[in-house]
């Protein structure tokens, strides 16, 4: 992987290998500016001569990659960077949830003849839900961020768009289009229909049946008819909130009635998924947000190049190169031969800055707990970015990560093999102050589809 080069008045540079940026560091001609991805700055030099840069960028509901070029002889292209970055949107329509349903408690509780206002509000043209409108500032923060550390000169983008009617039915054509699913049908008689007029779990029939979410709205499913099942009172109730499969699993009172009805607990699970379609969330929120992000990286003034999903993919399968969301930004696009692509990735993820809240709140919004006000502790602030040498103790060891804070200087860390709890400041040393992302590097990918080496 590249490391991003700047002058002495910050100014960036081309990007060097990292035994070029070893042996400037070791020679003193460069120091670290940057962990994070990682860049050094020159402290004899001023200006240079730089080539142009492209950047790639296949955006996706949960993740968007980025890949780092440098072009040569037309369309060949060498990788110098891949990132992956890992939005927040699930976290922000939840935490959006939570506060509405607090605020609708209070206000009934203490404002009971407040006059409704939701109709004053208006929505500016363009106007994008909080959790789609963070995937296009991200990237589009990522993109000026990358600008300030290389010269990048031409953006890339996969404007895909998703038919969410074909993915339901790939034979639909014509006037099939106008005709949705509830063509003729009430919902509970199309359910009625759909599950056979019996239990989608049990199989029961001649009893009453309750509409029921297969994926349960706790756990992210959606009132999409193909989410919907008709179940037994029984079932209904005993399945609550759990997932299909530890329901049909695990559910003894299940296993009875099954064996009642003279079926098998196996054979169910597989009729209710062919029954049961996944929701479209992921290809919703690209579709919403495609054009957001092109308005949004043309505002850049670099010059933005569009293509299809399917061009990507035929690049991929036609250069031999695994898929990854990094991978497939390098792939975006005319490319007639992609060169050292096997390079590790930068694994961004979108933590975000903390919260004013300082309350911590039951699930019935009464308040539990208390945190402190200040927000740096022993010159620590939740967020950063540190090492802790532990020299003894059941934690011994170096652990690097991101960090919590305690008021008794006792912090949390985050590492990529999972938390390490109770490590003493005294241990900790900064690397890189909260920027709002945690990192890591995953290793790179072989010409065969394996795991190489990680780079430190």
């Amino acid at each position: 992987m590249a490391v991003f080069v700047s002058d002495k008045h910050k100014q960036p540079l081309m990007p060097c290998s990292e035994k070029r940026a070893r042996l400037l560091l070791e020679r003193g001609r460069a120091v670290v500016h940057k962990r994070y991805p990682f860049t050094i700055r020159l402290r004899d030099r001023v200006g240079g001569d730089t080539q142009a840069l492209r950047l790639g960028i296949d955006p996706g509901s949960k993740a968007t990659g980025l890949a780092l070029m440098r072009e040569s002889d037309g369309r060949q292209r060498h990788v110098l960077c891949l990132f992956e970055l890992l939005h927040r949107g699930f976290q922000i329509k939840k935490a959006l949830e939570q506060r509405a349903a607090f605020r609708r408690r209070r206000r009934s509780a203490n404002l009971r003849y407040r006059a409704p206002r939701f109709d004053n509000r208006t929505r500016p043209k363009g106007w994008l839900a909080p959790s789609l409108q963070h995937r296009v500032d991200t990237v589009t923060a990522w993109v000026e961020r990358l600008r300030r550390l290389a010269p990048i000169t031409a953006l890339d983008q996969e404007l895909v768009r998703f038919d969410t009617q074909k993915l339901d039915n790939p034979e639909i054509g014509g006037v099939e289009y106008q005709q949705g699913t509830l063509l003729g049908y009430e919902v509970r008689e199309y359910l009625l229909e759909k599950w056979g007029r019996a239990c989608a779990y049990c199989g029961a029939t001649e009893t009453p049946l309750e509409i029921e979410h297969v994926e349960p709205r706790s756990r992210g499913g959606s009132n999409r008819v193909s989410n919907l099942a008709l179940a037994c009172h029984d079932c209904n109730q005993a399945k609550g909130n759990q997932p299909l499969g530890d329901f049909l699993a695990h559910d003894k009172g299940l296993k009875k009635r099954l064996k009642a009805n003279g079926l098998s607990a196996s054979g169910r699970l597989e009729r209710v998924q062919r029954q049961f379609k996944q929701p479209l969330r992921d290809a919703s929120a690209v579709n919403a947000t495609r054009w957001a992000l092109f308005t949004a990286l043309k505002a850049t003034g670099l010059s933005v190049t569009v293509a299809s999903g399917g061009r990507t993919k035929y690049n991929r399968q036609r250069l031999g190169i695994p898929k990854t969301h990094a991978l497939d930004a390098a792939c975006v696009g005319a490319v007639e031969a992609l060169h050292d692509w096997p390079v590790p990735t930068l694994m961004i993820k979108a933590t975000g800055r903390g919260s004013y809240q300082r309350t911590r709140l039951t699930r019935h919004g009464f308040p539990r707990g208390y945190l402190m006000r200040q927000k740096q502790v022993h010159g620590f602030q939740t967020g950063d970015r540190v090492k802790a040498i532990v020299p003894a103790g059941r934690k011994a060891g170096t652990h690097t990560g991101r960090v919590a804070v305690r008021k008794t200087g006792r912090f949390n860390i985050q590492t990529p093999q999972g938390a390490v709890q109770g490590i003493s400041h005294q241990h900790c040393t900064l690397i890189q102050r909260g920027d709002g992302y945690g990192y890591h590097l995953t290793p790179s990918i072989n010409h065969k589809g394996g795991a190489g080496q990680a780079v430190a």
